[in-house]
């Protein structure tokens, strides 16, 4: 038609099904790949949101290994979250509900965190989560990316002991690069790869918490 012609500006129309002018994908290879990324199984329609919109997919499923399972709340607690008194039934799959019941929450501390209080299943509950609408008085840990191989996170609470690399450092795999102290034990951490030490967070002392980054690599 004239409106084709024009869009088209010349171009030759596809009149075939545009999938079939794909290249085939190799469904096996690509859920490997997608597990690999999100070190869990991926079934069908988790690998079809993968092939569709990786990156969309995998900020997905890293904010889905911090926060749980979100998209089986309501919406509207989604949104909004729950007012103190309020109880809410989630359904976590057929034939097992939780009965979320929040009692209480604290002050906002320096760090911009406040304490949730509440029933789960009728069982006490304390949490500890960031307050969104207040900016934090005393400055928060940077957290490592869990999808960027560069980045080293601390895997537990604890303070840092030593630090054994500095920026521009390079290191072979199995190399010590810092050690934690937790419970009067001292855990070593080691390089998973050979590279270049881009930047180290860790100060020896500083206190740090599961997933706070350690070390950059280069990339």
């Amino acid at each position: 038609s004239g409106i084709q012609a024009k869009v088209l500006k010349g171009e030759t129309p596809i009149t075939a099904r545009p999938g079939s002018l794909m290249d085939p994908i190799d469904f096996d290879s690509a859920r490997s790949e997608a597990e690999a990324q999100v070190v869990h199984a991926v079934d069908d329609e988790d690998l079809s949101s993968y092939l569709m919109y990786p990156k969309v997919y995998l900020d997905y499923m890293t904010r889905r290994r911090d926060y749980g399972p979100v998209r089986v709340l309501p919406t509207w607690t989604f949104l909004y979250g729950m007012e103190a008194g309020e109880e809410i039934s989630v359904d976590l799959e057929a034939g097992k509900t939780l009965q979320i019941r929040l009692q209480t929450l604290s002050e906002t501390t320096p760090e911009g965190d406040v304490k949730l209080f509440f029933e789960l299943n009728g069982q006490p509950r304390v949490i500890r989560v960031p307050n969104r609408s207040a900016a934090a008085v005393a400055g928060r840990a940077e957290k490592a990316d869990a999808t960027n191989p560069l980045h080293i996170a601390a895997p537990m609470p604890g303070s840092v002991a030593s630090v054994a690399v500095s920026a521009g450092q390079k290191v072979k795999a199995g190399d010590l690069l810092l050690s934690l102290e937790a419970m009067k034990m001292e855990t070593a951490i080691n390089a998973d790869q050979d590279g270049e030490i881009a930047r180290v967070v860790a100060v020896p002392g500083a206190q740090v918490d599961a997933k706070d980054l350690l070390i950059v690599f280069t990339g």
